[in-house]
Parts: structure tokens; sequence; C-alpha cells
């Protein structure tokens, strides 16, 4: 019996959603989870998925228009093509964001971590994030081994509540009290 080959694809990162259509021209409405909205348009090309579908496509440009992009994608030309993308999520490999300073992290990096206080105690692991305006929130959900069941809403501030991240380790270690 042979190994199956290893995948050479780095890990999908999920940049946003097609939402809508915008006018006849083949346009799409995308929501974009990116920091600035119009960071998405830097990538050329996008895979899209839904369910088990999926294919890639071609940006040729796109505009803020108020929360969400107005995009232009290569052979997509009327409204009817537009409205077959509805509700696909846009991704692209890891490998292809850019390059972080040293001790800033990507939210899809922080998805599945650990999270435990100083005494050591589990709480539970981190779901994914929120932006609220004043500060990102870490959901954080109970796991196998977590000190109760709750469900905790920790503030994302590194050097504050958020005292060391070990993506070796899948472990955030914060500086939070397990009865608040």
């Amino acid at each position: 019996m042979t190994a199956a080959p290893e995948s050479t694809e780095s890990p999908r990162v999920i940049l946003g959603k097609i939402v809508s259509v915008q006018g006849l021209r083949g346009a799409v409405k995308v929501y974009s989870h990116t920091d600035p909205l119009d960071n998405v348009l830097e990538y050329a090309q996008w895979t899209l998925t839904r369910g088990a579908e999926q294919r890639t496509v071609s940006v040729l440009g796109g505009r803020v228009h108020g929360r969400v992009l107005v995009v232009q994608l290569k052979g997509v030309d009327d409204r009817n093509q537009a409205e077959e993308l509805v509700n696909f999520e846009i991704s692209v490999e890891a490998q292809a964001l850019p390059e972080l300073e040293e001790g800033e992290f990507y939210w899809y990096q922080l998805e599945g971590l650990q999270v435990i206080n100083l005494e050591g105690q589990l709480f539970g692991k981190v779901d994914h994030l929120l932006e609220t305006g004043s500060n990102d929130v870490m959901v954080v959900k109970p796991c196998a081994g977590s000190i109760d069941q709750r469900e905790r809403l920790l503030p994302y501030l590194p050097g504050q509540f958020v005292l060391n991240i070990d993506l070796d380790a899948a472990v955030i270690q914060v500086d939070w009290d397990p009865e608040f």
C-alpha cells in the first residue's frame, strides 16, 4: 500500500462572500472580511466555494459601495451569470496573504487554539473572533477538559488580557477571571 501524495496547496483563508448582484452587467456585491474592505481586491484570483461546488475566478476590478464592494469578475457579463455566484465564499491560499510583523496574527491562525488563564485553567477553544468597533473579541467555546461549559467572550487585547500566543503549542494564555 502506498501513501497518498501530500497536498502542496496551503490552507485556504475565507476573505469574504458574494451576497448579491449589482446592475445588469454582471457585477456582484461582496461582503469583505478584510480590513480595509477593498484589500480583498489585492488578489487577482479568488476561489469561490458553496458547499461542494468550487470554481476559480479572476477579478477585473471593484470599488467600495457603502459597507460592501461592487466587483466585476472576468467572464461574468450579465445579471444572470452574476446571480449564479450569490452565496459563494471567497478564499485565497494562506501563503498568498502578506507577511505580518512579529506578534501579529491573522484571525484564522487563532481559531481552534486552546485558551488558558494564568492558573492554567482551560476555558475552551477559540471558535471565531468578532469585530466590535472598540476592540476585537474572541468567542471561546468549551471543549474536552474545559473548567465548565460556558461560552466566553474575551477581549482580544494583546498585552492587556491576551498575554501569550503560541501557535506551535496551539495555546493562548489570558489574564482573565474564570468567574467573569
